[in-house]
């Protein structure tokens, strides 16, 4: 009982003893005091936590699509947010920090973090947004019923390789050789370059893997290894450990004069000459709704996983200028943005 309570209990006390009301008339007047008091205590405020690779424009659409939906930090809402800066070894780590604070629920932003999160906890509710089809990698059940712990949205890079050499094809007509940056792990080297592979049969186009390591990628190696194997263009699969190294990629693809697409939508934004994938401003701002939906009762378990529905190719032609080359006339039309 906090001590407004108790004051007030004392007044209504005294009172009753001056004017003799009967001990029963009192009980009532003290519960009804008791249930005005609790009625007024602020509610829990809700606590989520949120592990992405690095802080920036994607953490910042996750924390407008919160606003959207009422939710200010440090009022109605605590965000924890953890960052593993393109070393996928310390999810475990930092997924069980989170869980060790009793968050509510868990934003999880890379495969990995979801792997760690969904072998960690089977009770907090985790929200994901992912580059992976969830089903394959065992994350949920099904896309309609995810059925456990998590659910959220797909992103599906994965399904867009082909797309993505499609429009390399187009770029640089007689492009001889792509190179294709991605990572080498227990996958060795994983789906990513599997795609590729698979894409560059039907299309005609000699791919170089060109891989790195985590935690610390040599990207500067990188493009050692593509001017050796004479590689015409660079495609960078979308991945936790390349990600913090976009702007470098970047460039290096400049320096290198060498013509450049990663499946990320912020690509064009820093530097490189194309993007091709879904709109991932978006996606982190629509995590925000599940968010708000399961802090109101929803189920992870009975929430869809969203898919996207559209896709964003994007071309920087003052990129594309300054390494000479000349975007066809007929594909700058079909691209959603051109940054001059």
């Amino acid at each position: 009982m906090d001590q407004v309570l108790i004051d007030s209990f004392a007044i209504e006390l005294k009172s009753a003893l001056r004017n003799s009301i009967s001990p029963i008339l009192l009980c009532a007047m003290l519960f009804a005091l008791c249930f005005s008091a609790q009625a007024q205590q602020p509610g829990k405020v809700p606590r989520i936590g949120f592990i992405s690779n690095n802080p920036g424009a994607l953490v910042e659409a996750f924390q407008r699509g919160l606003r959207d939906h009422g939710y200010v930090e440090g009022k109605n809402i605590l965000v924890e947010y953890r960052y593993i800066e393109g070393d996928r070894d310390r999810n475990p780590s930092l997924v069980a920090e989170l869980l060790q604070l009793n968050i509510d629920i868990l934003v999880a932003t890379s495969p990995p973090t979801i792997r760690a999160a969904k072998q960690a906890t089977k009770s907090i509710p985790i929200v994901m947004v992912t580059a992976q089809d969830p089903v394959a990698t065992g994350a949920v059940d099904s896309l309609a019923r995810p059925g456990g712990n998590i659910t959220g949205l797909t992103i599906l890079t994965r399904e867009l390789s082909g797309k993505s050499l499609e429009l390399l094809k187009e770029v640089i007509p007689g492009v001889s050789r792509v190179g294709v940056l991605a990572v080498a792990g227990p996958t060795v080297p994983g789906n990513a370059l599997k795609e590729y592979e698979a894409a560059a049969r039907a299309l005609k186009i000699p791919i170089q893997p060109l891989l790195v390591r985590s935690p610390n990628p040599d990207i500067e190696g990188v493009f050692k290894e593509a001017r050796k194997g004479r590689v015409s263009a660079l495609v960078a699969a979308r991945n936790s450990v390349i990600a913090p190294y976009t702007k470098k990629i970047a460039d290096l693809s400049i320096k290198n004069r060498l013509p450049s697409m990663l499946e990320r939508s912020d690509y064009a934004d820093v530097g490189g000459m194309m993007s091709y994938g879904a709109n991932d401003a978006a996606s982190f701002r629509r995590a925000a709704v599940y968010v708000d939906k399961i802090l109101k009762g929803a189920k992870p378990a009975e929430l869809p996983v969203e898919q996207p529905t559209k896709f964003d190719f994007v071309i920087n032609l003052k990129t594309a200028n300054q390494i000479g080359l000349t975007i066809p006339p007929n594909v700058l039309p079909r691209a959603d943005r051109v940054i001059k």
